[in-house]
């Protein structure tokens, strides 16, 4: 992964030269025309009102910022960087292009006190902190504000071991590194040193840094009762803070520790923090199913408290974990607004380095190249931010998917921004944009009425002036494995191809002539179009009407925070051709079906073929269509689909070599020396067969499953039969329940998504009239309830009684009523919301179901001490 194409090319410089060169960089912004978004002041710092609102000195306007969490000059990022032979410079040069493209105006990190500081407290000039140094200029080139956290209290081996730390937190944990006396004088020590610390880049100190708007004391501390130990706490970092002469706001986390708000809400902070995972963390496995409900608001307890409402709050690290839908962000973003907070920071920007496997944050996956849409969706999502004023409320989900300039839809698996000056997306649109003739810039992934293109990486369109654009265009990036199982720097996840492909053009003014010529450094491509379409590869490009003069665009051409010519993609993945597919788990007999394929590697010119053979029956060779350079699909004829099993390959032929998936064996299924056994199989059902919606012996890495806010947990075990099943425990009761902690929520759960089963039935859904349950219940467990949620986020639900023999429980689907669905996997801060209830039609909509709920409730007091559980078997539709 070193070989990366970018031009981004500045050595690094102290910082009386870098002082020189960025007072030149600002001025050429501060004359920039409006085609540069609006950015925060340049050197403004910021100061909170007498109402606790967080503004920009000078202009008193308030402080709107959106960004992100990035770790390239600590731990795992810097190693790995170092590992795959790119410097720590090169990495951060380019991801921070990156996010300038992207929007982003907001940085925060919880910087690595373990490896920047000795046991004393003493702050260490070595190579982190030089790296953060340049990390700190880089952002400041881009006008993205700061705001650091100095205390992690993290080892810095996530996740790998940790290795040799010289810092307090390896020897003082946070559960005592608050009233721990050495720990105390420690972290005094430190925050005042590291507030000292000039810049070697900028010259600055970082207590003085205008871009630097603000500090959090120390990363999710972890504290118990009494309070006054944690007040102390909290005003002996402050006073060390404020005794360096520091005068900007000072903010601590108030959701880590709910059992001793009171000491945080009285202590003399200025604003406090929190953090947001609506789908909890490292599921294993990529999410399912409709979870805009986990992120439609963000209440906080302690909006009433007058020691909170008068201050501003900040979202220090947020992210939808295990999810890849470009739907989550703008939802968290408007639902921020409405709570109050004017920052928010999603955790973690993965660096290009590292994101072809993802390996910093397994349960996180976010990057403009690898994670085109979501990348896209972020871009929006800083949109509402700045524009949803601060404490306004919406109506509940779905009814205000679509807001203001801004639109989200599940089911097309879409966000969208369209403004008369700005159209964006993460997906394929129809979406007509609002005022053609006034668009200044678009940004996709797929195509829409202004872009026609079939590739699968991010495009950016600016203009330039009437008639000319700069276009720039990403590689493919071809998901090749589940982003958020387990990960290695050894498997890619996602892999990247530079492919030459078709792009149409349908600009007002640009015409269908125009010419295109490339910008970045190597890039020499000259052409016209034909018809509005021209043959590209990923690149700059400065496009113009026929008989535009481009001559004054060059590659150092300014525009905003970026140059003309800046572009940073990595190079081509270097495998072997691979087919990606996952089978359909049934296919109704008699009924012609559609496969469906990702291609990687293989050329416009290579032939792709399927083998669909109906077990010990007829075989035939259907050549596939290529609908774009990375899929494939073919329709296995009524005629092989009769009741059975279907077995089926998919062929790659490139010149004289065969090479067959699954596998990649080279050959064909039908040489007679073709050995491999491996196939894709699903079986070819009759109507009328169940449908499975979980089985446990098949569907450990389909479905969510634990305990509900630590009352339980959940395992594998056999029956009598030998047959696996899922269980789900009862916890102990504890002596002292966690703040927020409901007696009356589930204590365990199970969460199945079967929306692609239901699909492969889909003619078939009206004739289903029961679910059919095989589980048994012990231990004097508490009720059982099932629910069924919509694509559109309607629950159904019914109880169901469960006795202590493995047995079948025959649910009618007339049983099923409109209910209130948990919230699952449940979000954390604790504090969130734990059922959701959204409008449907009275009766449950079968066709549209696609999230199966299983929910058991905590027992009654039991004589026994045998911990309550419930086991499953499996569960179908008849």
């Amino acid at each position: 992964m070193s070989d990366l194409i970018r031009v981004v090319p500045s050595a690094p410089r102290r910082w009386p030269l870098a002082l020189a060169s960025f007072g030149w960089l600002l001025a050429l912004l501060i004359s920039l025309p409006a085609i540069a978004q609006k950015a925060p002041p340049k050197t403004a710092d910021v100061y909170v009102d007498g109402a606790g609102v967080l503004r920009w000195q000078g202009s008193k306007e308030e402080v709107a910022l959106f960004g992100v969490n990035y770790t390239t000059p600590f731990a795992h990022s810097y190693r790995a960087h170092r590992r795959l032979g790119v410097s720590p410079e090169q990495g951060i040069d380019q991801d921070v292009y990156h996010l300038s493209r992207l929007g982003i105006d907001a940085f925060r990190v919880h910087v690595w006190d373990v490896e920047i500081s000795d046991t004393l407290g003493n702050v260490l000039e070595n190579e982190h902190l030089r790296l953060l140094d340049y990390l700190l200029q880089r952002l400041k080139q881009r006008g993205i504000k700061t705001v650091l956290t100095p205390i992690a209290y993290w080892g810095n081996g996530y996740p790998e071991p940790d290795t040799a730390q010289t810092g307090f937190s390896a020897i003082y944990p946070k559960a005592r590194a608050y009233n721990n006396p050495r720990a105390i004088r420690a972290q005094e020590n430190y925050l005042r040193q590291f507030l000292n610390h000039r810049n070697q880049y900028t010259g600055l100190l970082l207590r003085d840094d205008p871009d630097i708007i603000a500090y959090e004391v120390c990363n999710e501390p972890h504290y118990r009762q009494p309070e006054a130990e944690v007040s102390e706490f909290v005003q002996r970092m402050v006073a060390a803070m404020r005794a360096t002469g520091y005068k900007k706001p000072i903010f601590y986390n108030l959701a880590e520790s709910p059992a001793v708000a009171n000491a945080i809400l009285g202590s003399p902070v200025q604003g406090f923090t929190f953090q947001w995972y609506p789908s909890a963390l490292v599921n294993g496995h990529t999410l399912r199913g409709n979870l805009l409900p986990l992120v439609q608001q963000y209440p906080i307890p302690y909006a009433q408290d007058p020691r909170f409402a008068g201050k501003p709050r900040l979202v220090y690290e947020f992210e939808s974990a295990d999810i890849l839908q470009p739907v989550m962000y703008p939802l968290m973003a408007r639902s921020f607004r409405s709570a109050g907070f004017q920052w928010a920071t999603q955790f973690a920007y993965d660096p290009l380095t590292l994101a072809y496997a993802n390996t910093e944050y397994q349960t996180h996956y976010l990057n403009l190249t690898y994670t085109p849409a979501k990348a896209i969706s972020l871009l929006i999502a800083g949109k509402v931010f700045r524009r949803v004023k601060r404490n306004q409320p919406f109506a509940t989900y779905p009814q205000d998917s679509t807001f203001e300039d801004f639109r989200v839809s599940y089911r097309n698996g879409l966000s969208e921004l369209n403004t008369p000056e700005e159209f964006y997306y993460t997906s394929t649109t129809t979406t007509a944009p609002r005022k053609p003739a006034a668009l200044r810039r678009v940004a996709g992934t797929g195509s829409s009425p202004l872009v026609q293109y079939q590739g699968t990486g991010a495009y950016f369109l600016d203009r330039l002036a009437p008639g000319v654009w700069r276009l720039e265009v990403m590689p493919d990036a071809i998901p090749v494995r589940d982003p958020f199982a387990k990960t290695s720097l050894r498997q890619p996840v996602t892999r990247i191809s530079w492919n030459t492909q078709p792009l149409r053009l349908e600009l007002p003014g640009l015409g269908t002539d125009f010419t295109v010529r490339g910008l970045n450094e190597g890039n020499t491509f000259q052409d016209q179009a034909s018809g509005g379409t021209v043959a590209l590869r990923p690149g700059a490009y400065v496009v113009a009407a026929r008989g535009k003069s481009t001559a004054a665009y060059t590659a150092q051409t300014q525009l905003g925070a970026i140059k003309l010519g800046e572009f940073v993609a990595p190079a081509a993945t270097n495998l072997p051709t691979q087919v990606m597919h996952t089978p359909p788990a049934q296919l109704p007999a008699g009924q012609p079906a559609l496969l469906r394929a990702t291609v990687a590697g293989a050329e416009p010119t290579d032939s792709v073929l399927l083998i669909a053979q109906h077990f010990y029956g007829p075989t035939r060779t259907i050549p596939m269509r290529r609908p774009t350079l990375t899929t494939a699909e073919a329709t296995v004829p009524a005629e092989l689909l009769y009741p059975g099993l279907l077995r089926y390959w998919v062929v790659v032929k490139h010149s004289q070599q065969t090479t067959t998936f699954p596998g990649g064996f080279a050959g064909s299924p039908r040489d007679w020396d073709y050995a491999p056994q491996d196939h894709w199989e699903t079986p070819i059902v009759t109507t009328g067969a169940p449908l499975p919606l979980f089985e446990a012996a098949q569907d450990q890495q389909r479905v969510e499953t634990g305990g509900v806010n630590g009352s339980g947990w959940s395992d594998y075990v056999t029956t009598g039969s030998g047959r696996l099943a899922l269980r789900l425990l009862q916890a102990p009761t504890p002596a002292s329940p966690p703040a927020f902690f409901d007696p009356q929520a589930p204590v365990a759960f199970l969460r199945a998504y079967f929306g692609d089963r239901l699909a492969a039935r889909a003619t078939e859904a009206g004739n289903f009239r029961e679910l059919v349950l095989r589980a048994r219940r012990g231990g004097g467990a508490g009720p059982v309830r099932l629910v069924l949620t919509t694509r559109d986020a309607a629950a159904y639900a019914t109880e169901v009684t469960v006795g202590p023999e493995l047995q079948e429980i025959r649910v009618p689907l007339t049983a099923f009523r409109p209910a209130q669905q948990v919230l699952l996997p449940r979000p954390y801060p604790s504090f969130l919301p734990m059922t959701f209830r959204a409008d449907g039609p009275p009766i449950l909509p079968l066709a549209q179901a696609e999230v199966l709920q299983i929910l058991l409730a905590p027992a009654a007091a039991s004589a026994t001490s045998e911990r309550p559980y419930l086991d499953v078997e499996s569960v179908e539709l008849r």
